[in-house]
């Protein structure tokens, strides 16, 4: 006879470092929006360094453990609380604007990759001089260019007003332009600034600053 899954247990979210981890954030920022209190499981940098470096398929992180589910592709975290708690709305109401919320959430998980790989998170540090190479800067423009006709169309604060997956997707990129002093129209600087004082980033925030000085060495995208 098979066995039965507890579903007594905490939610578990697998994440790595606050201070470098985007995936990890975006994976943390969805299971706030959804309301689901997790238990964070946090994986040693120094045990996967070479699993990082190398962007490992098998680095699963983050890694919602829920239920008996295990999933850990960013975007399927997204879906798969959208669809446990349709209450809390992580997505927009609106059809158009829902379908809207999920092509850019999309853009960003696959796309970008020259930002990624320039401008690397980094909460903690602070560049007051960074130059920018012309690779980086398409991606720049084209996520200002998304924010903008988002906060157009909605009139803000957030991207579709209220806070969706796709507020959850794009915070790591509000950390960066900071991080990196990126120059920003006044509307895309005034959505960052909301980003960063949102209650659950700032708390990421906070923790990301208290990591162990040590980790600071790996500056790496992942």
């Amino acid at each position: 006879m098979a066995l039965i899954p507890s579903f007594k247990d905490k939610p578990i979210l697998t994440i790595s470092s606050k201070n470098y981890s985007s995936w990890s954030l975006r994976g943390w920022l969805l299971c706030q929006l959804a309301g689901l209190e997790v238990e964070e499981q946090t994986v040693s940098i120094d045990e996967n360094r070479a699993e990082l470096l190398m962007l490992a398929p098998s680095y699963q992180v983050p890694r919602l453990s829920h239920n008996g589910a295990s999933v850990w592709d960013t975007l399927a975290i997204a879906e798969y609380l959208n669809e446990l708690y349709p209450g809390a709305k992580m997505l927009p109401e609106d059809p158009i604007a829902r379908a809207h919320c999920r092509s850019i959430s999309g853009e960003m998980h696959l796309g970008f990759a020259n930002l990624r790989s320039a401008l690397p998170m980094n909460i903690k540090m602070r560049h007051s001089d960074f130059k920018i190479f012309a690779g980086a800067q398409p991606d720049i423009d084209r996520i200002q260019t998304i924010w903008g006709e988002c906060l157009e169309q909605s009139k803000g604060p957030f991207l579709f007003r209220k806070p969706t997956i796709a507020d959850a997707m794009y915070a790591p990129v509000c950390t960066r332009f900071v991080t990196y002093n990126v120059p920003m129209t006044d509307a895309v600087k005034t959505y960052c600034d909301t980003i960063l004082r949102w209650s659950p980033m700032a708390k990421w925030i906070e923790a990301a600053k208290q990591e162990p000085e040590e980790l600071e060495e790996l500056d790496v995208e992942f």
